[in-house]
């Protein structure tokens, strides 16, 4: 995944709002959530979530699709799972960073076979 990409979906989940939504819209599943039901269980105004939705959208983490009146908005999986596996690869099993300091010198160790990060 581009790096770019990365700042950019990181960027997009840095909000509480937008957080959640995406949590929500995964929870949610494949279905999805039309936008008044995901606003309403938020507890945050339409036009306020459409603002975080788009920003979701941009970054691929979210998925708009028109479904008859309303928007139906589902998580990007595809994009939720670039961006895993690049932290996951970054962190674990990427080159040492520019300090000359490896993720293994800095990571707390663990019992049992999962990553250090």
């Amino acid at each position: 995944m581009d790096s770019h990409l990365v700042v950019q979906a990181l960027a997009a989940l840095a909000h509480p709002v937008r957080l959640q939504a995406f949590r929500a819209l995964v929870v949610a599943g494949p279905e999805g959530l039309p936008q008044k039901a995901l606003a309403e269980a938020l507890g945050v105004g339409p036009t306020n979530l459409a603002f975080h939705l788009k920003e979701l959208a941009t970054a691929g983490l979210v998925v708009p699709a028109q479904a008859g009146r309303y928007v139906l908005y589902r998580a990007g999986y595809a994009r939720m799972n670039e961006l895993l596996a690049y932290l996951t690869d970054s962190c674990c099993a990427g080159p040492a960073g520019a300090a000359g300091v490896s993720p293994a010198d800095t990571a707390p160790a663990l019992s049992d076979d999962r990553c250090g990060c």
